[in-house]
C-alpha cells in the first residue's frame, strides 16, 4: 500500500467517526420520526443524493463487495440516473433494490443518514425536519468537506462517474488538488469544490 492509499483509508475511516456525531446529536430530535422499514419515499421523490469524492470511494469499496450480477445492474442503474439527471429528469436512488433496502446500507452517504421526517411523507406532504437537525447536519457536511479538503462534492451519480475516469481517479488519490481538469464538467454538472465551501 502507497502512501497515498493509506492516506485515502484514513480519510474513508474518518467518515464513520463524523457520521456517529450526528446521529449522536440528533437521537433526540428523531425519537418522533415517522420513519420505518420500507418506506423509500427519500430514495425515489425528496431529493437528490449528494456526496463527497471520498465518500464516493466508500461506495466504491462496497460495490466490491456485491454480487457480480448485482453489482452490473447498479452500474447500469447509475448511468440511467446520470442520464436522467443530466435531462433535469428525476430518478429513483441506483441503489434502490425492488424491496425497497438499499444495497449498500453500511456504506451509504451522510445525505442518506441526515434525512428524516417527522410526517408521514408524499408528494403533498415533503420530510418534515427539525431546524435542529437540519443545522448539525450543514455542521456534519462542512466537516466532510474539510476531510475531502482535495475533493469535491456533487451528485452521487456525477462523483461516481468522476471516480471512474482513470485520470481523476490517479490525481485523486494521489492527493493532488487540479480543479482545472474538471472544470467543463464541473461547471455543467454543478460540482462543487470542498475547500471553498468547507470554512
Amino acid at each position: 500500500m502507497t502512501p497515498s492509499d493509506t492516506a485515502m483509508q484514513a480519510k474513508i475511516s474518518s467518515l464513520q467517526p463524523i457520521y456517529d456525531t450526528f446521529e449522536h446529536e440528533a437521537a433526540p430530535y428523531k425519537t418522533q420520526a415517522a420513519c420505518c422499514k420500507g418506506c423509500a419515499y427519500c430514495c425515489t421523490e425528496a431529493g437528490a443524493i449528494h456526496i463527497t469524492t471520498v465518500e464516493g470511494l466508500a461506495i466504491q469499496t462496497a460495490m466490491t463487495g456485491l454480487a457480480k450480477p448485482q453489482r452490473a445492474a447498479a452500474k447500469k442503474a447509475l448511468a440511467k440516473e446520470m442520464s436522467r439527471r443530466e435531462k433535469g429528469l428525476s430518478s429513483p436512488c441506483a441503489f434502490l433494490m425492488k424491496n425497497k433496502a438499499c444495497m449498500i446500507y453500511e456504506a451509504r452517504p451522510f445525505a442518506c443518514r441526515r434525512i428524516y421526517s417527522l410526517e408521514t411523507c408524499s408528494k403533498e406532504q415533503p420530510p418534515i425536519l427539525s431546524r435542529h437537525v437540519m443545522e448539525m447536519g450543514e455542521s456534519a457536511i462542512k466537516s466532510l468537506q474539510r476531510l475531502d479538503d482535495t475533493g469535491y462534492s456533487g451528485h452521487l451519480s456525477y462523483i461516481l462517474h468522476m471516480l471512474d475516469a482513470p485520470r481523476f481517479l490517479e490525481t485523486y488519490l494521489a492527493g493532488a488538488f487540479k480543479p482545472e481538469e474538471v472544470t467543463d464538467f464541473g461547471k455543467s454538472h454543478q460540482i462543487l469544490i470542498n475547500r471553498m465551501f468547507a470554512t
